[in-house]
């Protein structure tokens, strides 16, 4: 009787440990390609000192890579902007997107919102490659083609996104 019990056991133990290799096989498979897919994460809703806007929104990325440097091979970003202000100045969302290069240095750029429109929010959406981070920044100033150097220096810049 002893031998019959630990012979089911131990197929009991295969039976298991082979479906357990057949859940776990997809996912390294595609963790191994990059071609894995997560789902969005929300981010925000961030307000700008004076709390004169709020941006808020959602990301999602795509084939994380982590061979050398981790970065993301698409990163969407998308979110609403609000214009809080009840006087002429408008409503900034600023991001710093800091990405790989093929020679594996890590700049950044930035990509800036404008919402003037108080009261009604602004949709935005956007997507950039071989993303390493993303953080964001939300000012309050007056109207102008591009926000001012004291909104992109000043202050501090909120991780939404860094590649792991």
């Amino acid at each position: 009787m002893t031998i019959t019990r630990a012979l089911t056991g131990l197929a009991m133990a295969a039976a298991l440990a082979t479906g357990a290799l057949a859940t776990v096989a997809p996912a390294a498979a595609n963790a191994a390609t990059g071609s894995q897919e997560t789902a969005a994460t929300q981010w925000g809703p961030y307000d700008s000192p004076g709390h004169g806007a709020r941006a808020l929104g959602s990301l999602a990325v795509s084939g994380e890579d982590h061979a050398v440097i981790p970065a993301a091979a698409t990163a969407r970003i998308s979110g609403k902007l609000h214009d809080l202000t009840k006087n002429s100045a408008c409503g900034w969302v600023v991001f710093r997107i800091t990405y790989r290069t093929s020679g594996g240095n890590l700049p950044f750029k930035h990509h800036s919102i404008r919402n003037c429109s108080y009261g009604t929010p602004k949709p935005f959406a956007f997507t950039d490659r071989d993303v390493y981070e993303v953080e964001a920044k939300v000012c309050s100033e007056g109207k102008a083609a591009k926000p001012s150097l004291n909104c992109i220096y000043g202050g501090a810049w909120k991780i939404v996104y860094v590649s792991k």
